[in-house]
């Protein structure tokens, strides 16, 4: 691949990443503005057929969007390149934050972000209400919601309980072929070189993440890092505001679990206000949501010093991203067979609602670690970040404010409760 030939596309590429504030759902209307009227790399057509299979795929949808846009122009070097350079500003500031909000020194500084943690769930709860009403539509959905917001209350701090609950639901909605019928389908040839990249990175990952933590390797969180995050990247389904309440389980609850108190291993550990300022942050920041994988990389080493954080924040963001990276690359080529498969809708059907169910277990979580982190007498109070949480529920969700804009309000709030 000549480079040179795509400077300006990488160049159009670190402009949208500059730019592309407000989530998920704002930057495929900017990708659209950018790439396929200004830029003309594709038609709107093409580009939304692009989100359709990004949306049914494990990954972050709009980094995956714009990684099918730069393979089409320049194959799968462009592909990566146009990840990293997408990746860069929000990723960098991400990590920037994390080092200053772990210094002693610097750490009063960030009082003014107080707020930030009721709001951060707000997040989830006004995304599980929305997801709601596209995704619970029937007897059967109705039945995995239920399940799944049980059995999210009562196994959150096991590791395996999400992916299990992900994989359970789609399995029960593949009992039934009466809402959608098999179809033949075609054979094709596959290109079988990204998947098994993919595979062999989890087999690797997960190997070197249990034989470091058994022998007490030198850095071990550094190869814990990479594997959790992979796990993320392999089992999201949905976005940031499904990826926060595996993170919130991994990195929060699950180190405070009877179980691992009792092994005495040396987990990863992120504690909830450290984590939900992250969050809150990362909302404000253009770019991918995802960048919080960053954020918690850094903090999750910190005792190790910033060059520690810095490599802690880049093995946890390739971590993540390299999944979605590998497996869309897999799917693209197959995609018009790929979506003539009834296993696949009916599957989905199933792990939409059983993600719904996770999003409103986990909401219950931050809630009660939420007021259990503040005291009675504390200012903040609970009946305040009580109020500030369920108005931004109502803003996010009825109102459709941009959250950029919620984010720099409730910033404000903490300046003004600096005063009070």
């Amino acid at each position: 691949m000549n480079l040179s030939l795509h400077i300006s596309f990488l160049k159009a590429v670190l402009f949208h990443s500059l730019s592309a504030f407000g989530g998920p759902q704002a930057h495929l209307s900017l990708l659209q503005s950018k790439f396929v009227e200004k830029r003309k790399e594709l038609s709107s057509e093409t580009l939304m057929e692009y989100n359709a299979l990004c949306q049914m795929l494990p990954g972050a949808t709009s980094t995956q969007t714009l990684i099918l846009i730069g393979y089409k122009k320049g194959g799968y070097v462009l592909a990566f390149l146009t990840l990293l350079v997408w990746l860069l500003p929000a990723c960098s500031i991400m990590t920037l934050i994390a080092i200053l909000y772990s210094n002693p020194f610097l750490k009063n500084t960030f009082n003014v972000l107080i707020y930030l943690k009721p709001m951060s769930i707000a997040f989830i709860v006004s995304a599980s209400f929305a997801l709601y009403s596209k995704a619970i539509y029937n007897t059967i959905t109705q039945f995995i919601l239920i399940a799944t917001f049980i059995i999210v209350l009562f196994g959150f701090k096991s590791p395996w309980t999400i992916p299990l609950l992900i994989i359970f639901g789609g399995i029960v909605t593949n009992f039934s072929k009466k809402r959608i019928p098999t179809m033949q389908v075609e054979k094709i040839k596959i290109n079988t070189r990204p998947i098994f990249i993919f595979i062999l990175l989890f087999l690797t990952a997960g190997f070197l993440s249990e034989r470091a933590t058994k022998q007490n390797w030198p850095h071990q969180k550094i190869f814990n890092l990479f594997e959790t995050n992979y796990r993320f990247g392999t089992f999201v389904i949905g976005g940031g505001d499904v990826l926060v309440p595996l993170m919130y389980e991994q990195y929060v609850s699950r180190p405070l679990s009877n179980k691992v108190i009792q092994s005495k291993r040396d987990v990863i550990k992120v504690s909830s206000e450290e984590f939900l300022t992250g969050v809150g942050i990362g909302r404000v920041l253009p770019g991918p949501v995802w960048s919080i994988t960053s954020y918690t990389g850094a903090m999750a080493i910190k005792n190790g010093g910033i060059s520690w954080q810095i490599l802690g924040a880049i093995v946890a963001t390739l971590g993540a991203f390299l999944p979605g990276f590998f497996i869309v690359l897999f799917a693209f080529p197959i995609w018009e067979n790929l979506k003539k498969y009834a296993v696949v809708y009916r599957s989905l059907e199933g792990i939409n609602a059983a993600v719904v169910g996770i999003m409103f277990g986990a909401s219950v979580y931050f809630l009660k670690d939420l007021v259990q982190s503040i005291q009675v007498n504390s200012i903040p109070s609970i009946t305040v970040n009580l109020i500030i949480l369920l108005v931004s529920t109502y803003l996010l969700y009825t109102k459709k404010i941009a959250t950029h804009w919620l984010v720099l309000c409730v910033i404000g709030l903490g300046v003004i409760g600096l005063f009070f």
